[in-house]
């Protein structure tokens, strides 16, 4: 073949990759777009769009309702069936990693949509009126007056709200998809709690008075018509609108049950199938990983039993042992909270501290210690909320105490786990590398929970491995019997959901009611974290057996969080390329 003729062909070659490249990149960005728009709340949350399109959706609710539903799953088909047409050849390894990422959660959403009636509406972990207060009181911006304007038109849609999820959850009770009596009777309680105060008081609106006193671009006066306002929405319409859930609940709770699991509900074995794939991002079944978990809670409690033998603990079960532990160590004050906080804010600090020997990587964004508030305290786990883009809301580690026993010893790797470097590493770095395209930085489209409750549970192993429980025998049980915590998840969450477990077994097992009762009405969430933790400690090993003295730990924590949140699978693949390109 003549030179010419030769370069030609490369030249056409090369322009028609270029294009393709292109293709996905502008597909990819468009249509993450077009899915955030549907979306107003989570729109809110990460201020993805434009400031023009920005305003309109934050005075919008994400619509709760059957139709809306039906428009999100046509709309995850339709880009499936585009990426279908793009030639996965063509695409740069980035592109490679976001088009199998977008194709795993389009997957999900339309694989569990014959399933969405075990999700249930008013459940007391994550239920409607849970999500819906906790996004008005704390992840929408109140930054300006505008801000305060946007707030009372969605206040003005919230009763709208409760009634659509009324409406859905009458129609799968119709059905036979009642809560368990006992989750029936939690959500109650949130219920009474919420309805309890004044509407002056009510959460709505003491949250946004409270925001609005450190405005400078609004008055006292109109400070003052703004709560005024919210408190007459509260009371004339969204009150009404708690009430008639509060009477629908109540109304269901003599037909409801005891049963715990999704095993005793019609096709409940599919269902569980497919929340253990979304959670994990495996192939694995129920047996499978009630097997790793009996495994696990053995070599765990093996080690600490050595631990505890070293601190005079000598009877009883593990189990007793640790709670005897937790006994000893519990604060004397009279209300020991305010000294609780300020110990987590100190573990905080000295973990950014210590995280600089093993990440040369960390987030610019702060991260902050607050109490889980009254509402959803006696329910809630701890957790992590990420940071406003704009910096108006730094991350943010709630910690629940709602006593009267607190746990002591786990204190320090709930803040490894929740802060640093646990997912305030993971999700304000993937918020901050600007490598990534920005549906990937924003979670527009994620890799589900086994890749951040995997980072996490890896967070507090990785400290314990680093020494920071030097001196601290108490601490490193907390680690540990943390970690023994995760690895029952597993035998306890299968065993609800398909070996006909009851809520009492669940808790013998070790666990706390208010826990067992999150893993009732989220399937398979609680597998995510040991799956997760197992594969990139199973990862890293394999990655430093293959470089040996090339391996560097800090460029592998590099490798992890500056990709952002991906299925397991996918991270697998991005590790095998790392370790191929460092050979």
């Amino acid at each position: 073949m003549k030179p010419t003729r030769l370069l030609a062909l490369l030249a056409t070659s090369v322009s028609a990759l270029f294009a393709a490249d292109k293709n996905f990149d502008t597909w990819a960005e468009t249509f993450s777009a077009d899915w955030v728009r549907s979306s107003p709340t989570f729109s809110t949350i990460q201020q993805y769009l434009p400031a023009s399109e920005q305003d309109p959706l934050d005075r919008q609710l994400t619509k709760f309702t059957k139709e809306a539903r039906a428009e999100r799953v046509a709309k995850a088909k339709a880009g499936l069936a585009a990426l279908a047409k793009i030639d996965r050849t063509s695409l740069d390894a980035q592109q490679k990693v976001s088009a199998a990422t977008i194709e795993w959660s389009l997957e999900g959403i339309v694989e569990s949509e014959p399933f969405a009636d075990y999700s249930f509406v008013f459940n007391q972990f994550q239920g409607l009126h849970v999500n819906i207060v906790n996004f008005m009181s704390q992840s929408h911006p109140i930054r300006n007056k505008r801000d305060i304007e946007n707030y009372l038109a969605r206040l003005a849609l919230v009763a709208g709200q409760i009634d659509d999820g009324i409406a859905i959850a009458k129609d799968a009770a119709a059905r036979g998809f009642l809560m368990p009596d006992f989750i029936t009777k939690s959500a109650l309680g949130q219920f009474e709690r919420f309805l309890a105060d004044s509407p002056r008081q009510n959460r709505f609106v003491a949250s946004l008075d409270e925001r609005a006193a450190k405005l400078k671009d609004v008055t006292e006066a109109e400070r003052a018509q703004f709560v005024a306002d919210a408190e007459k929405i509260t009371t004339d319409a969204i009150i009404p609108a708690f009430k008639r859930a509060q009477a629908m609940l109540q109304a269901q709770l003599p037909l409801t049950t005891d049963h715990a699991g999704l095993c005793w509900l019609p096709g409940g074995d599919q269902a569980y199938a497919n929340a253990l794939k979304r959670n994990t991002t495996t192939d694995l079944t129920a047996a499978q990983i009630h097997e790793l978990g009996l495994s696990e809670v053995a070599r765990i409690e093996k080690q600490m039993d050595g631990y505890f033998r070293q601190l005079g603990y000598t009877t009883g079960s593990i189990e007793e042992r640790f709670q005897k532990l937790e006994d000893d160590q519990q604060p004397k004050e009279a209300d020991p909270r305010p000294a609780m906080l300020a110990r987590f804010e100190s573990i905080l600090k000295d973990a950014q501290e210590r995280s600089k020997l093993v990440f040369d990587i960390t987030p610019k964004t702060p991260v902050v210690v607050k109490r889980e508030p009254p509402f959803t305290e006696k329910t809630a786990a701890a957790h992590y909320s990420g940071p406003a883009k704009d910096g108006s809301r730094p991350g943010t580690f709630w910690a629940p105490l709602p006593g009267p026993k607190f746990e002591i010893a786990t204190m320090r790797t709930l803040v490894y786990h929740e802060g640093v470097p646990g997912h305030h590493f993971q999700i304000a770095l993937q918020r901050e590398t600007e490598s990534l395209p920005r549906y990937r930085r924003d979670g527009v489209f994620g890799g589900g929970s086994a890749f951040a409750e995997g980072w996490a549970l890896y967070a507090e192993q990785l400290a314990a491995e680093n020494n920071w429980y030097d001196g601290d025998l108490v601490g490193h049980l907390g680690q540990l019997y943390d970690e023994l915590f995760r690895a029952r998840r597993l035998v306890v969450d299968t065993g609800l959901h398909a070996m006909k477990w009851t809520r009492q077994q669940a808790i013998d097992f070790g666990i706390k009611a208010s826990e067992v009762e999150r893993y009732v009405v989220n399937p398979g969430q609680a597998c995510a974290y040991k799956i997760g933790q197992l594969k990139i400690l199973e990862l890293r090993a394999k990655a430093k057996a293959a470089l040996g003295p090339k391996f560097d730990l800090k460029q592998f924590h590099n490798l992890v969080l500056q990709n952002g949140n991906v299925p397991l699978a996918v991270l697998a693949q991005e590790v095998d390329d790392w370790v191929a390109a460092k050979k």
